[in-house]
């Protein structure tokens, strides 16, 4: 059984990397320990499968992170495939206006990934998630959230 805990950030293709590793370093300066994947809802569903009855199996405290879009069944399957929170960062699409988003908003009953659209969101919301039975990323989370107070008093103080 495994008791670190883990965010399994998991790709629908290559291509999504770079908005991984966003992530990634959002989740490292938190303090998380997270692992990157490839894995298609479409193309490689049975890869996908196999993948997640293995992190299942493997227990601890953990959160999967779903990086997809066009027509994003990867956070729908890995939601309903695991009892684990699931969240949906589906990285930004200029060719359809931004509007394959709503393939992450609408999935059938019975299944709910989060969306939260921004990379480093998407880790802090795993690090809420995963802070739940844990005071060390409680602290991490809120010395985040008190750099980013002390950002905005030193902005107003510099703008007065």
């Amino acid at each position: 059984m495994g008791s670190e805990p883990k965010v399994i950030i998991i790709m629908g293709s290559g291509s999504d990397l770079a908005h991984a590793e966003k992530i990634e370093a959002a989740l490292t300066n938190l303090g998380l320990s997270s692992e990157k994947r490839v894995a298609s809802a479409h193309k490689s569903a049975r890869h996908l499968l196999d993948l997640l009855d293995q992190y299942e199996a493997q227990g601890g405290p953990r959160v999967y992170i779903a990086i997809a879009g066009r027509s994003n069944a990867l956070a729908g399957l890995v939601d309903a495939s695991v009892v684990a929170p699931v969240i949906a960062c589906p990285p930004y699409s200029e060719a359809f206006g931004g509007a394959d988003i709503f393939s992450s908003l609408r999935m059938p009953g019975g299944v709910g990934p989060t969306l939260v659209l921004e990379p480093a969101n998407a880790a802090l919301a795993a690090a809420k998630i995963l802070g739940l039975g844990s005071q060390s990323i409680q602290d991490a989370v809120r010395d985040l959230q008190r750099h980013q107070e002390e950002k905005i008093l030193e902005d107003d103080a510099d703008i007065r």
